[in-house]
């Protein structure tokens, strides 16, 4: 049966209000919980990003849900510490804990002060970084030299069983290229027949595990007013890569999306007031066999988000009795 969660946005709210949130989804029906992991946010309008590590092992104390986190080793991190932040996580809440890998944006690992990386050179230097990694979590001395350099690193906390690394992709080729590697797929909402496309991409080349979707919707009681919601909040993350793995600033990101039209908006975020045209939306994206599908109401006030989908939309979605 599908898990419904709830995503926690770093860079649109505080960490001890997102705490708040994510314990209050659990009250209201939610089964389970992701977070992002930024330095800095898509927009000043969003204005925060709190720090994703510190943050999980109060969000998982605090609650009994399953997390997931998408992070990105290699540059910003090195992948024998994000091994280690994997592993005293799952040793903590057997179970309980995912990591989700991916190549990353510049807005985020600019800040090293290292060269951003073409795109096919990102891509290896993961593939790297997930080797250490699971080499790590497996018990091994890793010493390693290439994209990223590892001498005699070897965790002494470990959980008894490594918790799943997944594979993080928006295009069918990086989907089917997290196949050789992956534990599960995670993506975001897009017109079902592309995440169809993904999917079987991800499957046909031998990937294993769950399939995560994470699905950017706005909701309010009134259209207008979940309209201005996604287009104060959203607007800066309408950009397809290259460009919004490539910019580097808020600065930069709010510039050029300064004159986005709502309707561009509309294409990447599900906005209505309609809670039934949400439970719409969701069934086609369950119909896809999506094994955990987690919410992320674009807008920083949460609570309202939450009891509506845990009162009305949540119970329409899950099989009768």
């Amino acid at each position: 049966m599908t898990s419904f969660g709830f995503h926690a946005s770093h860079e649109q709210i505080g960490p001890r209000a997102l705490l708040e949130a994510v314990i209050h989804a659990e009250r209201a029906g939610f089964d389970a919980a992701m977070c992002s992991d930024h330095f800095s946010p898509w927009s000043a309008r969003q204005g925060e990003s709190g720090f994703a590590w510190s943050w999980l092992g109060s969000a998982l104390q605090a609650t009994g849900m399953p997390f997931g986190v998408v992070n990105a080793p290699g540059q910003r991190y090195h992948p024998a510490i994000i091994a280690q932040a994997i592993g005293t996580l799952g040793a903590m809440y057997p179970g309980r804990f995912w990591a989700a890998l991916g190549t990353g944006e510049a807005s985020n690992e600019h800040i090293t002060g290292d060269p951003w990386p073409r795109k096919d050179v990102r891509a290896a230097r993961l593939r790297e970084c997930v080797d250490v990694i699971r080499a790590l979590l497996a018990g091994e001395e890793v010493s390693h030299d290439g994209l990223v350099r590892v001498d005699r690193a070897r965790l002494w906390t470990r959980p008894e069983q490594p918790p799943g690394l997944v594979g993080a992709a928006v295009s069918v080729a990086t989907a089917r290229w997290c196949a050789e590697w992956a534990d599960g797929l995670i993506t975001v909402n897009a017109p079902v027949p592309h995440l169809r496309e993904m999917i079987d991409a991800y499957r046909d080349a031998g990937g294993r595990g769950p399939l995560h979707l994470q699905v950017h919707v706005s909701w309010a009681p009134e259209q207008a007013q979940a309209e201005a919601i996604a287009y104060d909040q959203w607007r800066s993350n309408v950009f397809a890569p290259p460009v919004c793995w490539d910019l580097e600033t808020v600065e930069h990101f709010d510039t050029v999306s300064a004159d986005v039209p709502a309707q561009r908006v509309a294409e990447v975020v599900n906005v209505s007031a309609d809670l039934g045209r949400h439970v719409g939306w969701l069934e086609e994206y369950l119909q896809l066999g999506f094994d955990q599908i987690a919410l992320h109401h674009v807008g920083q006030q949460q609570r309202g988000f939450i009891d509506a989908f845990g009162a009305e939309v949540l119970p329409k979605l899950r099989p009768a009795g």
